[in-house]
């Protein structure tokens, strides 16, 4: 049961580590050591819920609805626009290092908000919990999925954990305003590119 584990903790991993709507923001977050805790426990709770969801056999009616897709296509396409403006914005407007957050800070209830919306408006979310790794979960053993999907769940918590605390790592860095300048212009081009990837493919 051992490596039907850690299994579901590769495909997991291999899955999540790309750059993307959600990595991009728990990394922001990291980085401006702003709602850490909270923004990595909702993004992992949410992956969790997602995963649970595939492995209980909901991403075939998922990828088969066109209502559906669209909606989720369409409410995800917006969010990621808006919140890349935000991005560029900071980008444009510039701060001086670590020791201001740029853009204004957000609220606890804005930074809960925004982790929900990274997790679960965004459908390459979807196609990587639900779809993808309820299909790989699908082929195990019938016993064996408890323990796939727990290695799945302990990839998403350990993730998130390394890339929001981590980030701190990098704050010698960051402690130089065009730091923050290309890094907010990298996530406005992330969240704008599959933004358009999600409205107009």
């Amino acid at each position: 049961m051992t490596s039907v584990f850690f299994s579901g903790f590769g495909v997991t991993v291999g899955l999540i580590m790309a750059i993307g709507a959600q990595n991009a923001h728990v990394l922001r977050q990291g980085l401006r050591r702003e709602h850490v805790l909270l923004t990595v426990a909702v993004s992992a709770m949410c992956d969790a819920g997602l995963i649970l969801l595939g492995m209980a056999g909901v991403g075939p009616w998922l990828s088969s609805s066109a209502t559906a897709m669209a909606a989720a296509k369409i409410g995800g396409g917006v969010f990621l626009l808006w919140y890349g403006a935000r991005a560029a914005r900071s980008a444009w407007r510039g701060h001086a290092g670590m020791n201001t957050s740029g853009s204004q800070a957000l609220s606890r209830r804005q930074a809960l908000a925004a982790a929900a919306g990274f997790s679960l408006l965004n459908p390459h979310a979807y196609l990587d919990t639900v779809v993808l790794i309820g299909a790989v979960g699908a082929t195990q053993l019938e016993a064996a999925r408890p323990v796939f999907t727990a290695g799945a769940i302990a990839a998403s918590f350990v993730w998130f954990v390394l890339l929001g605390y981590g980030a701190r790592l990098m704050g010698p860095l960051f402690q130089r305003p065009v730091a923050w300048r290309v890094l907010d212009s990298i996530v406005a081009l992330t969240l704008w590119s599959i933004a358009a990837s999600l409205l107009l493919g």
